[in-house]
């Protein structure tokens, strides 16, 4: 996990619990919420109930 990322997950919980936070997860991508949802997603996408679009993409 970049400085950042880890950073940005301190700070937030610093302001939404009021103290310093003593246990930052270590990657919350595979949190089992997260996992969750994105396998819901994937089922929708396989039984056609979500609906994709392509976009453009952005040039840095």
């Amino acid at each position: 996990m970049k400085f950042w990322s880890v950073f940005t997950i301190f700070v937030k919980k610093l302001t939404r619990e009021n103290r310093i936070p003593d246990d930052i997860p270590a990657d919350s991508f595979y949190s089992e919420s997260n996992m969750s949802y994105l396998k819901k997603i994937v089922e929708d996408i396989e039984s056609g109930e979500a609906v994709l679009e392509e976009h453009e993409l952005i040039d840095d």
